[in-house]
């Protein structure tokens, strides 16, 4: 499984949504093998599809001659509804579509979590760290009470 640590922090989740990824075998074997990195990486619509770019799968040594090119765009598989409903939110202002992980479903099939996300600014990102922290603080002192 593959996360996206940076989205949460660097940008506001406003909807999130299961995609299917089209893939090759190398890729899907390199995936369960050495990993890859989704930090870069980000989605955009092309002609009523969605696509993954940025996303850094490498290549698998023992692939030879159907090797696949690490950084290719990759197709993602949504419902037409959803693409409609990511398509709006591209049209306002401020928003961009972020990958948040890839994993394997119980069948065997890879997945990424994309979310319809606003990216914070600096104070934002402040103002965000200090609440969670707030929060961390009072679960403590609630757990230390209890006892």
């Amino acid at each position: 499984m593959l996360q996206n640590r940076r989205a949460r922090h660097d940008y506001e989740i406003l909807e999130t949504f299961e995609a299917g990824l089209v893939l090759r075998g190398s890729e899907v074997k390199s995936l369960r093998g050495s990993g890859g990195s989704i930090a870069e990486a980000y989605a955009k619509i092309e002609g009523g599809e969605v696509w993954l770019e940025g996303a850094t799968i490498p290549s698998y040594p023992q692939a030879s001659y159907n090797d696949h090119e690490p950084l290719r765009r990759r197709k993602l598989l949504l419902h037409g509804r959803e693409i409609a409903e990511l398509r709006r939110g591209l049209e306002r202002k401020g928003l961009t579509v972020v990958p948040l992980e890839l994993y394997f479903d119980a069948r065997g099939r890879a997945k990424l979590k994309i979310a319809l996300a606003r990216g914070r600014k600096r104070h934002d990102k402040r103002a965000a760290a200090s609440e969670r922290d707030a929060k961390r603080e009072m679960d403590r002192a609630l757990k230390g009470a209890d006892r």
